[in-house]
């Protein structure tokens, strides 16, 4: 089967922690026949069909090698080139990493006109559109801490009285991105708040701050509506606030807590029924901060120091969603 990855330029995979690679190694080794472009490569003409230029590539020999040195190198070869209807290919995985900017929304857009030509896309495409990351925990309050969504000064404010120590955080913010901590002394508050939502113009997010968030921001796999056993805990290192990894957090594979099932197993069956094959769930303590289902990572991290093979699930739902 060709399966097709619209991702970030191939050059730029960090291959030892690259989920969209290990997906690539598990389905290679299954036969099927790796194409990969990037979502500036998609196009539609009237009269025809969404298509794109791919190359279609197989794993360089030494791509073991580099893995397990962590050199990136050129993991990967091109055995063609060639243009392809994307209805015509087995499957489509959109792995483009965030923003969610707006030339990511035109992208799912064109896919959008794909899958009405007969393609299988997977995120579906208008299930991305329709789960903001930060906004999709609201349609489960129960399991959210204290949260206040808002563009008005005032608001934010009368949170923070209430709560006295906050997280605030832009809704576009990726990575850590963006996200400031305010103590019970409001201590920089006002001037955080003109940064974040420029005098009203923009919305924010502010949370009751979890202490829970000292032995990590858990980050829970759903795969075809289930949950991976193990989760990885992203723990924030000296002063730092923040556990993403691109934030200097370090991460530590653990199996889900009872907590950390339940909310999986919840979510899992809903959101799958809206074509989100795989979704990454952030998870402090007892609460769900986030979900992300634009190009959910961690297979590398949670699959290395666990030993559950997370890209066979992977494939294992994703072929199960194609028979």
């Amino acid at each position: 089967m060709e399966l097709l990855f619209v991702a970030d330029p191939l050059e730029s995979f960090k291959i030892r922690k690259d989920s969209t690679y290990q997906m690539m190694v598990e389905a290679a080794a299954r036969g099927h026949t790796l194409l990969a472009c990037e979502p500036r490569h998609l196009r539609w003409t009237s009269g025809g069909r969404v298509e794109a230029g791919v190359r279609e590539i197989a794993l360089a020999p030494a791509s073991g090698a580099a893995l397990r040195s962590g050199d990136d190198g050129a993991w990967f070869e091109v055995r063609a080139e060639r243009v392809l209807a994307l209805a015509d290919a087995g499957a489509v995985l959109m792995r483009k990493d965030p923003p969610f900017d707006s030339e990511y929304f035109y992208a799912t857009h064109l896919l959008g006109q794909a899958e009405r030509e007969g393609a299988r896309v997977f995120n579906r495409p208008a299930a991305l559109r329709e789960h903001p990351e930060k906004l999709a925990i609201l349609e489960f309050p129960q399991f959210v801490p204290p949260t206040l969504v808002t563009r008005e000064e005032s608001d934010i404010r009368r949170f923070h009285a209430e709560h006295g120590d906050v997280i605030l955080k832009p809704l576009d913010g990726m990575g850590g991105m963006g996200i400031f901590r305010v103590g019970a002394d409001g201590l920089n508050l006002g001037s955080i708040v003109e940064t974040l939502n420029r005098h009203g113009a923009q919305t924010v997010m502010v949370q009751r701050f979890l202490p829970a968030i000292a032995a990590g921001d858990k980050r829970v796999l759903v795969i075809g509506g289930e949950p991976v056993p193990f989760c990885l805990a992203r723990i924030p290192q000296g002063s730092e606030v923040r556990g993403n990894l691109a934030a200097g957090g370090k991460g530590v594979a653990q199996p889900l807590s009872p907590r950390d099932r339940e909310i999986a197993t919840t979510l899992g069956p809903v959101l799958a029924a809206r074509g989100l094959l795989l979704v990454g769930l952030d998870i402090i303590g007892e609460c769900l901060t986030e979900i992300n289902v634009t190009s959910p990572t961690c297979f590398a991290e949670i699959s290395a120091q666990s030993g559950f093979a997370v890209a066979r699930m992977f494939i294992d739902r994703l072929e199960a969603a194609l028979a």
